[in-house]
């Protein structure tokens, strides 16, 4: 018998490319606008704390900013800092006119509730999209800002023309940042969708019958290649750092992505998959505040 040759299969969906496309864009769209409002888009990102990984998020946030024209106002806090001084701030930032978005980078120190804070950013200044507002507005089919990963999946699969009109698409995965409002973007798109999860009963049965499988768990390798129906389109949006026996530390998804793109007819890397795509709408989403900010002041 010969030696069978190793061959990938799958094509790539490039998010770092189609990030920078988006970037490309938005930066033609507000240099043409900036002089009608008379002031640039602006983005807070509040941080708490000192999470290296965090801190990282954000300088990357502040260069894609930068990149596109977007002002940040970033504000950093130290970790002790209370709840009430945090919700002043984000009152103070409703009312800034030179601010269109404001996000709270998570993780938060334990004495924080996330959710608290989220409720009192005004929803059209959302720039994550993860406000209940914005959410039951996905729900309901209704114009307002997406949440950036799931917002950043769509976007990909759209550049890449892979149709998901009737579709079966599989989420593995439940969480409110991405699972739920990506099994709705999907529906919204006329896929048929199932939510599974890691405690799903034949989770293999069920993701082998996806045309297009998206994995957001959080578990290195979850899902392997005989997981996945040939010739599916599979989405990583794992971000997992894992620490080899020399102890270096490296980022893998929630697939594994050697053997997975031997069976899948296209595949997202990690890194430069759908964390770009997750930034780029960030920024998509502050200007589209931007812009309608810009409408009602004319109006």
């Amino acid at each position: 018998m010969g030696i069978l040759m190793e061959t990938k299969t799958a094509k790539l969906l490039d998010g770092k490319a189609i990030a920078a496309k988006i970037q490309q864009e938005l930066s033609v769209a507000i240099t043409q606008l900036q002089p009608k409002i008379g002031r640039p888009p602006g983005l807070a990102v509040l941080m708490v704390g000192d999470n290296p990984a965090s801190a990282a998020y954000v300088r990357n946030k502040e260069k894609a900013c930068a990149k596109v024209g977007i002002a940040s106002f970033g504000k950093h806090f130290p970790a002790q800092t209370t709840l009430g001084e945090l919700e002043e701030v984000i009152a103070a930032l409703n009312q800034d006119e030179r601010v269109d978005g404001i996000l709270v980078q998570l993780p938060l120190p334990n004495h924080l509730d996330a959710v608290t804070l989220l409720h009192q950013i005004d929803p059209d200044k959302d720039a994550d999209g993860l406000h209940p507002v914005n959410l039951g507005r996905l729900v309901r089919g209704e114009t307002g800002l997406r949440s950036c990963t799931p917002a950043g999946v769509m976007r990909l699969l759209q550049e890449y023309e892979i149709p998901l009109q009737g579709k079966q698409a599989v989420v593995v995965g439940r969480s409110i940042l991405v699972g739920k409002p990506m099994a709705l973007m999907l529906l919204e798109a006329d896929a048929t969708v199932t939510i599974a999860h890691s405690r799903s009963d034949n989770l293999k049965t069920i993701t082998q019958n996806a045309d297009i499988l998206i994995a957001a768990v959080g578990r290195p390798g979850l899902i392997t290649a005989d997981m996945v129906k040939p010739g599916a389109v599979v989405v990583d949006v794992g971000m997992n750092r894992v620490t080899d026996a020399s102890g270096k530390s490296r980022l893998i998804g929630d697939v594994h992505f050697e053997s997975t793109a031997d069976v899948a007819g296209f595949i997202t890397p990690v890194p430069g998959g759908v964390g770009p795509m997750t930034v780029a709408i960030l920024l998509q989403n502050t200007f589209a505040s931007y812009s309608r900010a810009a409408r009602e002041e004319r109006e």
